[in-house]
């Protein structure tokens, strides 16, 4: 399969099966969708293949050119860069009968919370269901649970969230504090992270999270007036100029590493870039903001007009990445973040985050969902951290939840790097977790074409590709 386009004066080649991407001169990239349909229908002489595209009526290119660019074309097909076969359907049933071992939680510390963001997906911290925040008990029998049910792995995450998880900040130490004392005995390393909106951050908290956190990650949504309409205190006044100090403080005090300010765009800010750029001015170098995901009923939602909007702020997004990286003052978007030489291992291409299965979710009374996004959809409660996992059959579902499950994503150039998309999206749109929200996918391929596109800039720069 490949998928080629055009971006930033750059022809760029996909071959999604390898995972390899070349940078070709316009013959080529013209020829390349010539010559796949021959491959596919099993022409793989070039001598052949030549002649053939010769007679193609409104072929425009020389005996010489054609001749040329067919060589180039298999040579990369010899060493396996193009045209390469699907290797990872079959391997695909053999992962479904895998062991399961859980390897993450996502403790919801606190279903309560400060501000009233009005795109939460949380209802203020509620998840559908009473505020609470989790005893020092519930806490510390999830961590047995993730312990006992990670078989040989050393390295284990938990994620404090919320709600706001800082309004249950003793209980978050004292659970670091457990986890700590569990690691030795067990021979297991915990990778505490957090996730707070900012308001009761401060000197002491922050202290601790740089001792023990390996990642914060802090919640603005950009600019003062973005961030105030959709991130609000319940009285209706705006947080902005509360929490900014804060998280330059928290940056500063990481060395601009290991922590993300993450914020979320709607309908009503699509120029979201400008937002981006303001966190980069800001003093920021580690930089999340991705579409919010509501119901069409919402007045904030993303609408299928708004995706050729957001695809040109991407490539503006891009362009002025680069820009900066010329100027001395670079950042990192984390939508734009893609690994093109190890990638993830097969498991992640084909099965994405682990929900489910790896990677459960917390609530404060102990139940387990799939992920913080089912919780509070009864139909989702697999268990408690009291009596294990209870309802394996869920397990099992979101075990078979992958790419060749998913008609949508068997022909899409993106499936090995956004691996089938989110689960829970899936089924607040369609009602099943193995289908796709289209919104979501049309952004997502835009940002993969972006991430690689800046990839090979940076090689080009460097050298690297001629």
């Amino acid at each position: 399969m490949i998928h080629q386009y055009k971006s930033n004066g750059y022809n760029i080649v996909m071959d999604v099966n390898s995972g390899s991407v070349h940078v070709v001169d316009d013959i080529v990239y013209d020829c390349i969708p010539l010559v796949e349909p021959l491959v596919q229908e099993g022409i793989k002489d070039p001598e052949t293949i030549k002649a053939m595209l010769l007679n193609l009526p409104n072929v425009s290119y020389s005996e010489k050119e054609i001749n040329e660019a067919v060589d180039e074309i298999f040579e990369l097909e010899s060493e396996g860069c193009l045209f390469a076969p699907d290797i990872y359907e079959n391997y695909v049933f053999d992962f479904k009968k895998r062991q399961t071992v859980v390897k993450a939680l996502c403790l919801h510390i606190a279903h309560d919370c400060n501000l009233a963001c009005k795109y939460c997906f949380a209802e203020e911290g509620e998840y559908h269901g009473r505020r609470a925040l989790m005893s020092l008990e519930v806490g510390k029998k999830a961590l047995d649970f993730l312990v006992a049910n990670s078989g040989n792995r050393i390295n284990l995450e938990v994620d404090f969230f919320g709600g706001e998880p800082l309004m249950n900040w003793q209980v978050v130490k004292d659970l670091v504090e457990y986890g700590r004392s569990l690691e030795e005995p067990y021979n297991k390393k915990f990778r505490f992270t957090l996730t707070t909106n900012g308001v009761l951050l401060n000197d002491d908290i922050l202290e601790f999270a740089n001792k023990e956190m390996a990642n914060i990650v802090l919640s603005i949504d950009g600019r003062k007036e973005v961030h105030d309409k959709m991130r609000p205190f319940r009285g209706g006044q705006g947080s902005y100029d509360m929490i900014v100090p804060k998280f330059q403080k928290v940056a500063e005090s990481r060395d601009q590493m290991n922590y993300y300010v993450r914020g979320t765009f709607t309908h009503h800010n699509l120029d979201f870039a400008e937002d981006v750029l303001h966190l980069a001015d800001l003093g920021f170098e580690q930089i999340s903001v991705e579409p919010v995901v509501a119901q069409p009923t919402d007045d904030y939602a993303i609408t299928e007009a708004d995706i050729p909007v957001l695809k040109e702020e991407y490539d503006k997004l891009a362009s002025a990445m680069i820009q900066r990286r010329k100027d001395g003052k670079p950042f990192n978007f984390f939508h734009f973040m893609i690994d093109l030489e190890g990638g993830p291992c097969v498991a992640k291409r084909l099965s994405g985050c682990g929900s489910g299965t790896e990677y459960l979710a917390v609530t404060p009374w102990g139940d387990f969902y799939p992920c913080h996004q089912f919780v509070g959809n009864e139909e989702f409660l697999m268990g408690n951290v009291f009596e294990g996992i209870k309802r394996d059959d869920i397990r099992d579902e979101f075990k078979c939840c992958n790419v060749y499950a998913k008609d949508k994503c068997k022909k899409c150039f993106a499936k090995f790097y956004c691996s089938g998309g989110c689960a829970a999206n899936s089924y607040n749109f369609h009602g099943n977790i193995n289908s796709t929200y289209e919104v979501g996918c049309e952004l997502q391929k835009k940002r993969i074409e972006c991430a690689i596109m800046l990839k090979v800039d940076e090689a080009m720069r460097e050298g690297d590709l001629e």
